[in-house]
């Protein structure tokens, strides 16, 4: 490749990453923190933090928590008849593997990626001729998906 092309491509390469990297980090933490479903009660194991509810409706519904609708309770002679199936067919079924692999895995990938993502910064940041620009790139993409979400 031209010297020309590869000076071009990193400069590219840098604007793209420095502006989208406030959000890559938001996503690899809400990531990791959904991969463990920290963000329902029973897989925090009580009432979650709002912060991390707040996170993981970001991560997954692109906006805000909403009000959830409350359902009216099922009388008890119906969740009974509803669980019958359920248990049946795993009686019958072969025996799944542990998820548990992969979701370490997982919570390894968004550490590796929020790592890398904030080298990346901290390397944008150290060359003075771009520092402004990088600085100003950092909070548009910190300003601009905040606007979004609001609108």
């Amino acid at each position: 490749m031209r010297p020309n092309t590869l000076r071009l491509l990193r400069r590219y390469h840098h604007y793209l990453g420095l502006f989208f990297a406030p959000m890559i980090l938001l996503f690899a933490i809400s990531g990791a923190l959904q991969t463990f479903r920290l963000q329902e009660a029973k897989g925090y194991g009580g009432t979650p933090p709002n912060w991390i509810v707040w996170l993981a409706s970001v991560h997954k519904d692109q906006g805000p928590p909403r009000e959830r609708k409350v359902e009216k309770p099922k009388p008890a002679g119906d969740a009974a008849e509803a669980q019958k199936p359920r248990a049946e067919a795993s009686a019958g079924s072969a025996k799944r593997p542990s998820p548990l692999p992969l979701k370490i895995f997982v919570v390894l990938l968004s550490i590796a990626l929020s790592l890398s993502t904030i080298t990346g910064i901290v390397i944008a940041l150290a060359s003075r001729a771009m520092r402004r620009i990088s600085i100003i790139l950092l909070a548009l993409g910190t300003v601009v998906p905040i606007v979004l979400l609001w609108i």
